[in-house]
C-alpha cells in the first residue's frame, strides 16, 4: 500500500504541506508493522490524525492536569504505567502519533524499536520514530485484524481506552470516524 500526502491528509485531517512531510515516516512504518491494505491503512491514518491533532503534536501537551498528576508516583496509576522515580510522570508523558506513555511502556517500545527511549524519551518527537512506535502499538495490540474486520469502533477503543471490549465511546469518536470516512473515500473503499 503505497502513501501518497492527499490520502495522508486525508486520514488525518492535516494540510497537504504538513502531510507530504509525514508521508515518508508513515510509509516507513506501515511497511515494517504490515499495515498494507485500504482499510489497515484507513483505520490507522484516521487514529493518528486525532491522536496528534491532525499531525501536529507528537508530544502529550502538558499542563499538568489532574490526569497527568497521577503520572507521577506513589499513585496507583503511575504503578501501572512502570512510572518509579520522581519526575516519571512528565518524563515519560505521551509520545508519538499513538501516544507511547509511562516508563514500561517507553521500555517495550524501546526494546522492540531498538532505541534507548529510556536515557531519551524525546526521541519519540522525531517523526519517523514517532510513527514506529504508533505502527508497533498497532502490531502489538493487533489491531491490524480489528481494521481487517471494519470494526473502526473497537480499533478506537483499543486505543484510547486500551480496551477494545469496554462499550464507553472514546475520546474523539466523531473527529476519529469523520477521519476515518475521508481516507476511506480518498482510498476508494465503499
Amino acid at each position: 500500500m503505497n502513501l501518497t500526502p492527499s490520502i495522508v491528509a486525508a486520514g488525518c485531517g492535516a494540510t497537504l504541506l504538513r502531510a507530504t512531510q509525514w508521508v515518508q515516516p508513515l510509509q516507513g512504518a506501515c511497511d515494517r508493522f504490515n499495515i498494507n491494505t485500504p482499510l489497515r491503512a484507513a483505520a490507522f491514518l484516521a487514529t493518528i490524525g486525532v491522536e496528534t491533532g491532525r499531525l501536529m503534536w507528537v508530544r502529550e501537551l502538558w499542563g499538568p492536569t489532574a490526569a497527568q498528576t497521577a503520572y507521577e508516583p506513589p499513585s496507583a496509576k503511575a504503578a501501572q504505567i512502570g512510572n518509579t522515580q520522581p519526575g516519571d510522570g512528565r518524563r515519560f508523558c505521551g509520545r508519538g502519533c499513538i501516544q507511547v506513555t509511562g516508563r514500561s511502556n517507553y521500555a517495550r517500545c524501546a526494546s522492540a524499536l531498538g532505541l534507548d527511549l529510556i536515557a531519551h524519551p524525546e526521541l519519540l518527537e522525531q517523526p519517523a520514530n514517532a510513527a514506529l512506535s504508533a505502527a508497533w502499538f498497532w502490531s502489538t495490540n493487533k489491531l491490524n485484524a480489528l481494521a481487517d474486520e471494519g470494526d473502526f469502533l473497537a480499533v478506537s477503543r483499543a486505543v484510547n481506552l486500551g480496551n477494545p471490549n469496554s462499550k464507553a465511546t472514546p475520546n474523539g469518536y466523531s473527529e476519529r470516524l469523520a477521519l476515518y470516512g475521508a481516507v476511506k473515500k480518498a482510498l476508494g473503499i465503499a
